[in-house]
């Protein structure tokens, strides 16, 4: 069983450098299998690690853990001065996720403008196309209301809850607007565990990451944000990076919020105990 003396000695032993998945099970006495299921479930569930294979499908494979350094989640001066800006913002107008956009090879991203906000079926298939996880960054989950047809974002958000991916959300969690939050712990209910882990925390960010494959964000642009005349009518606009480095830091600015938000049951007991003295 994974306990955390467990999960700490892992982390302990990675923190100073690298480690293969052998040199863990040595460290905690396991088999192979087991010491490999925890590292796996240690990076999908923590991300204080992360974990790679080189030579994949050779006989030589190894598989390498590292350390998330959660505490500077950049590796280069670009990254460093976005996260500058990410990390104190609190609404979507404070960050455009453009700026992240502008850096990615332009191999590597695409972009496409919507006329209106609507639930498309690229998205619904960006979703099902998960093998592990999905990183939201959310507002308010107002997104967990769209429809398409008779297809909804919560019953496509069940669906993945059903197949195990693990899901993880950061949004904002107030008292108005407390529902659309209770629609997506009914589906925990529903499955009787705790498939979808939701926090509060307030971001600039509007998006989501599936794997480590892609991330993609959502900006609004609307014609009150502009001059008379400059734009005609509310335009969505969806960027989407691939590139494998980037992926990864925006994964890292995601535990960065992520880790030390308040779950969402203690923070709505919280808010109803204050709602109580008024």
């Amino acid at each position: 069983m994974l306990t955390n003396d467990i999960i700490k000695q892992i982390n302990d032993f990675i923190y100073s450098k690298p480690r293969t998945v052998q040199e863990i099970s040595e460290l905690l006495n396991l088999n192979w299998r087991t010491a490999d299921a925890y590292v796996e479930r240690i990076a999908k569930e923590q991300g204080t690690i992360s974990v790679r294979t080189f030579r994949g499908g050779t006989r030589g494979a190894l598989k390498v853990v590292f350390w998330n350094n959660l505490e500077k989640p950049h590796s280069h001066l670009a990254q460093e001065q976005l996260f500058q800006r990410i990390a104190p913002g609190k609404q979507k107008s404070d960050f455009s996720p453009f700026d992240i956009y502008q850096y990615v090879d332009e191999q590597k991203r695409d972009a496409v403008i919507e006329p209106e906000d609507i639930l498309s079926d690229d998205f619904i298939n960006l979703l099902r196309s998960a093998q592990e996880q999905i990183l939201f960054f959310s507002g308010n989950l107002s997104w967990t209301t769209v429809k398409k047809g008779k297809t909804s974002m919560l019953n496509v958000i069940e669906e993945l809850a059903k197949q195990k991916i693990s899901i993880k959300i950061l949004t904002r969690i107030e008292l108005p607007g407390i529902e659309n939050i209770m629609n997506v712990a009914a589906i925990n209910q529903r499955l009787g565990r705790e498939a979808i882990e939701i926090r509060h925390a307030h971001h600039p960010l509007r998006g989501l990451i599936v794997d480590t494959k892609i991330a993609r964000f959502k900006e609004i642009k609307n014609p009150g944000d502009f001059k008379q005349g400059e734009l005609a009518k509310q335009m969505v606009i969806s960027y989407s990076i691939h590139d494998e480095e980037w992926v990864e830091w925006i994964k890292k600015v995601f535990w960065h919020f992520f880790r030390p938000a308040i779950p969402y049951k203690k923070r709505i007991e919280d808010l109803k105990s204050i709602q109580k003295l008024l």
